[in-house]
């Protein structure tokens, strides 16, 4: 995950199931905010980030262990809202620093992460 886009994925009986969620704060909503002044992109950033992150706990919150990861900081960032909120106390999160990823290698990473749990 990244700030601009998440991949998430259930694993049941070795299917995966994926779902794509996408910032709101794209390149085009942080130039057009920018224009309106640096306080409004800021602003509308901040909105935007916290809606995102909003859906991504909504389908955390079905789950029972998680593995936040990829190269930038969101996954950390995430985690911290989410130790926040006590109905993710009983939910396993983990997180793990990685290199950018294709598809292939995230749904890779995934099956052989949750296969060694097992």
């Amino acid at each position: 995950m990244d700030h601009a886009r998440a991949r998430l994925m259930a694993i049941s009986d070795d299917a995966i199931e994926l779902t794509t969620i996408e910032s709101a704060f794209t390149k085009d909503v942080k130039l057009d905010s920018l224009d309106k002044g640096e306080t409004t992109m800021h602003n509308t950033q901040q909105k935007d980030q916290a809606k995102y992150y909003k859906e991504i706990a909504a389908f955390i919150r079905d789950q029972n262990h998680v593995l936040l990861f990829g190269a930038s900081n969101a996954k950390s960032e995430l985690l911290n809202l989410l130790k926040e909120d006590r109905a993710f106390d009983k939910i396993k999160i983990e997180i793990q620093s990685t290199d950018k990823m294709t598809e292939k290698q995230e749904f890779a990473f995934v099956k052989d992460y949750f296969s060694k749990l097992r």
